[in-house]
């Protein structure tokens, strides 16, 4: 597993002091706001403050004092350590750490690995491009179990959930 999780993406520069403004990567924005170190391609950063806008954030790091070393940072990401990432209820997952799992049905019959998740108002999908393209909601009728670290995920047959 990662030891890093990425919680935002700099989009760009806001103000001349050296604000960034970031895509945040996580469920509740809010989260943000308990922020107190971030990492940046590695290296560890302290977070001035946040002001939380209605889809974004605006951040102030320590050592990024002008519009032009904010510039720099453009579209990196921002991670946190998985020690400091929010604690996860059971049976909840890190996007991290599903995509890359290998998907088969209980038939034993593998289908490919997940590329992505695709994040919808009712349910997560799972996207596995290769070796065909199939989406496959995370819902429990369909996954029947998930084991993050065997990197495998197995579901019931598409041809049952698909009918």
């Amino acid at each position: 597993m990662k030891q890093f999780l990425a919680v935002g993406q700099i989009i760009n520069t806001h103000g001349i002091k050296g604000e960034l403004k970031v895509y945040p990567l996580t469920d509740d924005i809010k989260r943000f706001r308990k922020l107190k170190k971030v990492y940046i391609d590695g290296v560890e950063k302290d977070v001035v403050w946040c002001k939380l806008q209605a889809d974004k954030v605006i951040l102030k790091i320590e050592g990024i004092d002008s519009m032009d070393d904010a510039v720099k940072y453009k579209q990196k990401y921002l991670e946190v350590s998985r020690e400091d990432a929010v604690k996860l209820p059971e049976g909840s997952y890190f996007v991290a750490d599903i995509i890359g799992c290998e998907v088969v049905d209980e038939n034993d019959t593998v289908l490919g690995k997940v590329y992505d998740v695709i994040k919808t108002h009712s349910n997560d999908v799972y996207w596995i491009k290769e070796p065909k393209e199939l989406l496959i909601p995370a819902l429990k009728d369909i996954i029947i179990s998930m084991d993050i670290e065997d990197r495998r995920i197995v579901i019931k047959p598409v041809e049952v959930w698909q009918a």
